[in-house]
This record gives structure tokens, sequence and C-alpha cells, in this order.
């Protein structure tokens, strides 16, 4: 995948986390507190894991594909990273491609010195930008949008470091959250919209960025509050904190599928326990189309917080109708449709006594292109239930997510190419449901989405893209005069 291909198709029926940035400034042993904090936030990206460390003089780096304790697990491997500041990644390929030479943090030797970038999100106007950069004598070691913004800051005119990335970002459109480390410090960051989020900690003397809070728990941290929407967070190396606001205050508009999937259960988001929001919508799709049924059963793991709503509200009985083995490799790693359908049945058994003879409802958190749901339900009636309802804890998924989540392109989503009784005849459910965008916002602890201006970014759901998607509409440009030119 490259930047003019952003949409990779390999995955299941599951949107991938994003990715995961970790940072901590004036720590000891800096690389391995990040390695512990990274691996907190594995479920993020599972592709690759790379960690940055400086000890006052030198930046050292070391990448590799696969899990973080594949990387960083051994002591050598975290000799290799001396210093007392150190960022590190886990990451999915959304735009750039899955090459070792992609792999976060970035680094490079800059004329004010050393610059290191660990990057959530995507930049929508990366290929425009890199085609302009490269117009001008920019020679990139990667194919990552990431690397737009290393170049960016190395044109840039400004005297200071702080004043180049600002000047850099000003130039960017889409989603980020940065951890930046420079020969002065430590800088923290999140886009204008706060779309990608980012949150700080204190461990001792030591400050910490991450995406989640549950890194901070892992560690032993303690959580200071959340890196704001356009917030630049400065820390030097005597501990001082400065809070830079240079985008002004448009409105946070936060990804509202962090409460609905990507988050870990145990993290706090917005301020609100991720767990309790995936109950209460459960709860809120228990209001909203009942079923009458036996037993509720979440298809695990993601759909297990949801499901307890649902019987909570319902008074259903909540039961482990489906178990799933923890020791098999992710669906999307497949390499065709039948390999993948066959994983589904590695990944997940059906509990028979349990659900025999049942009329049962499946809880999950969304459905993508419909294949797993689709290899569930027909597990489900194999398995000798009775009747088999679905029930989905957010909206229909029928756009393309820009902003750093790697969803198939538009014309794989199920939602995108059908109405919900289609949808139901795919999957072969009995009846199927989805949480509505006002349930789910209520679940989040709104009245309703205010249309207006909405208080998440649900692009995904709604087709409401919040920034401009200036690479989508080149491509798009370019492919209409292609086929123009065809018909002509």
């Amino acid at each position: 995948m490259n930047l003019t291909d952003p949409f990779h198709d390999e995955d299941g029926d599951k949107l991938r986390e994003e990715c995961g940035v970790f940072g901590v400034i004036n720590a000891a042993d800096a690389a391995a507190v990040t390695a512990l904090g990274l691996h907190a936030l594995q479920h993020r990206g599972q592709e690759a894991a790379g960690i940055t460390s400086y000890d006052g003089q030198e930046f050292y780096s070391r990448r590799g594909t696969g899990h973080v304790a594949e990387n960083f697990s051994s002591s050598e491997a975290i000799a290799e990273l001396p210093g007392f500041m150190a960022a590190g990644h886990v990451r999915y390929s959304t735009t750039g491609g899955a090459g070792l030479r992609n792999v976060q943090p970035l680094y490079a030797d800059l004329a004010a010195g050393g610059f290191a970038v660990a990057h959530n999100g995507n930049i929508s106007n990366a290929g425009t930008l890199r085609s302009e950069l490269v117009g001008r004598g920019a020679i990139f070691q990667s194919t990552s949008d990431t690397e737009v913004i290393i170049h960016l800051v190395a044109t840039s005119r400004y005297p200071t470091m702080i004043d180049r990335l600002v000047d850099a970002l000003r130039m960017v459109e889409g989603a980020y959250s940065l951890i930046v480390m420079t020969p002065e410090g430590m800088i923290g960051c999140r886009d204008p919209l706060g779309i990608r989020p980012l949150v700080m900690g204190r461990l001792g003397d030591s400050i910490i960025f991450a995406s989640e809070t549950v890194a901070l728990d892992t560690i032993g941290a303690e959580f200071i509050r959340e890196v704001e929407a356009g917030e630049l967070v400065r820390v030097d190396f005597t501990g001082k904190v400065q809070s830079l606001r240079p985008f002004g205050n448009p409105g946070a508009r936060p990804c509202i599928f962090e409460h609905v999937y990507f988050s870990r259960p145990d993290s706090i988001f917005g301020g609100q326990s991720v767990y309790s929001v995936r109950k209460a919508i459960g709860e809120q799709l228990a209001i909203e189309s009942p079923a009458d049924v036996d037993l509720v059963i979440p298809v695990p793991d993601s759909g297990v917080p949801a499901a307890i709503g649902y019987a909570q509200q319902s008074g259903v009985p909540f039961e482990l109708g489906i178990i799933r083995s923890h020791y098999v490799g992710r669906t999307f790693i497949q390499p065709s449709d039948g390999a993948r359908n066959s994983s589904v049945k590695r990944k997940h058994n059906a509990n028979r006594a349990l659900v025999q003879g049942k009329r049962i409802v499946l809880i999950d958190d969304s459905i993508v292109r419909g294949t797993t749901s689709l290899k569930i339900v027909e597990m489900m009636r194999e398995a000798g239930a009775s009747e088999v309802h679905f029930r989905v804890a957010s909206p229909p998924t029928a756009h393309s997510c820009f902003y750093g989540v790697d969803t198939p392109e538009r014309s794989k989503l199920l939602a995108a190419r059908m109405e919900i009784e289609p949808m139901r005849e795919f999957i072969k459910a009995d009846s199927l449901a989805f949480v509505s965008i006002d349930g789910l916002y209520r679940a989040v602890g709104a009245t309703q989405r205010d249309d207006k201006c909405p208080q998440f970014c649900d692009a995904c759901f709604t087709g409401d893209y919040p920034t401009s998607l200036t690479d989508l509409a080149r491509r798009e440009t370019r492919d209409a005069q292609l086929s123009f030119d065809k018909v002509a």
C-alpha cells in the first residue's frame, strides 16, 4: 500500500485499531518503561513495534515486525536503547504499507538536531504534500504519511524547533496524535479536532504520554489529564511542562469508535470508563431493539460489555455461548476469503450444550464486511440454536475512515451496499438491528447527536467528515477524468 492507495483489503470483519504511541521523559530506564507501556497498547497494533531513545547526546532506535514481546522482552534489546527519554509505537499499516522502513518512531538528523516522531492517525493530504516536497527536491526514505511531517519541519524557515513543528502541522489535514523527541525534550500533541486520543501521566519525576490510560496503569503512573484537541505539550529535561495552543479552539470531535471498540475496556476516554459506556450502549440497544429470546450471548471479546448491558436491561440471562481461542492469529492475516472463513472456526467455537434448542441473541460491536457475522450465525445454528438474532452495538458502518483506521474501501462495507433487511438475509439471522446514532450518543452521555456541530467524529457511520479530504478529492477527480477519456 502506498500514499496513493490508502485502502488495505486483507482485514476480516473488524476494523483495525489504528496505532498506539507511548513516550516518557526524565526516566532512568526510559526504554524499559516504554516497552511495558507499549505492551499495554498491543491491541492497537500487532504488525510492528519500535522504540527510539535519547541519552543526552545520541538517539538510538530499534524496530521490528511482530509483537512488542518479540522485539523488546530481552535485557539485550533494552540495552541497545540507553537514555532518559524514549518514545515507542505499535502499528498496523493504515497508510504506507507494512515494510520495516515504515515502522515508527521515524527518525531524522535535521539541521537543528535529531528529530524522532511517533504518530497515531492519518494525514489526509499527505499525498499532495509529498508530491510538492519531492518536486522541491525532498528524498523520502519511507512510504509513511508520517515522514511528510519530518520534511515539513526540516524545510520550515522558523528558528526554533517548536515553531517549525507548529508551522508543519498548519499545513497538514486529517488526524494525528504525535509524540516528538528532540535534543530539547519531548512534545505531545493532538490535531485541532482531537480525533485521535492522547493522555498525560506522571511517574515520580517522569512525564508520560500515551494513547490510553491503561498504559499508565500498567507502569504504575498517575493519570494527569488528556492532551486537549489542538494542544501541544512541551516537556524539557528540567521537568518544566508548557502548554501551547497554536490552532485556536475549533471544537473537539474525538473518534466515537474509541468508545465502541478501539480502546481497551479498562481505559478512560473522554473522562468516561470505556467499559461503562459499552454497557450503556448495550442497554440502549436493548431498549431500541428487544428480542424475544432465552439467552444473550456476546461475540467475544469485544461484544462482552455491550452484551452485559443488553442482558441487564432486558432481563434475559447473559451466557458465554461462544468460546474464543486466544492462540490463533487475527482473521485479516489470511490470504483468501476461504482461509479467512476457516479461521473463524479456529478462533470461535460454539458452547453447544448451552445453546442447543435455545433462542439466542448475539451481541457484537460492529459489522464491517459481514463475513465473520455470517459464519458465527451459521456456527450457532449448527450447534442447535432454534433462533439466532443479531444485535450490533454501533450504527451501520457505511463509510470508510481516512483518519488512521484501516477500513476496507467503501464498496466492501456491507452497510454501504445493503439496507438492514438484505444485510439480515446475508448473515442468515432471524433478525438484525443496530443501535441508532442518537442511542450511541446517549450512551456516551449526550442527549442526542448535534447534527450542526457533532460532538464526535462519527464519519464511518454518517459520512460527515470533519476535515477536508484533499487526497481523496484529487483521486476522485483523476478517476473521473480517466473514465471520461475512456468514453471519449
